[in-house]
């Protein structure tokens, strides 16, 4: 069809809190923000009046960006938006960090996990 060739990329960060049980008793937080980077007009095409783009207003159609996000926090819904708009996932990284929590009032075998996760978009 007539729909335009391109990648989209969805980031976010995460937090979890693991104690001494593990997965027993992890603590997942909400995605606070999904990001999204790509060319104006297919990230428009794709979440439409979702697509938050205070961050960097009034981009050309054709210019990339990296400073959109969604203003829902559910990753299964920017996921079907691509599907549906014919989008194929290629790649995903994610990173992640440990650190102790005692000093923030947990208890001292507590750790604190970041992540951050990126999953990459096309379509042919």
């Amino acid at each position: 069809g007539g729909r335009r060739s391109g990648y989209i990329t969805i980031g976010y960060r995460g937090s979890y809190t693991i104690g001494r049980e593990a997965q027993a008793d992890a603590k997942f937080r909400r995605v606070a923000r999904i990001t999204v980077c790509g060319k104006t007009a297919l990230a428009k095409e794709v979440f439409g009046e979702t697509l938050n783009e205070s961050r960097d207003p009034d981009r050309p159609p054709e210019r990339y960006t990296a400073r959109y996000y969604l203003k829902f926090n559910f990753l299964e819904q920017a996921f079907d938006r691509l599907s549906e708009a014919g989008f194929r996932m290629a790649a995903c990284s994610s990173t992640g960090t440990c650190a102790f929590a005692p000093e923030q009032g947990g208890p001292a075998d507590d750790k604190i996990w970041t992540s951050y996760t990126e999953y990459v978009f096309c379509r042919d």
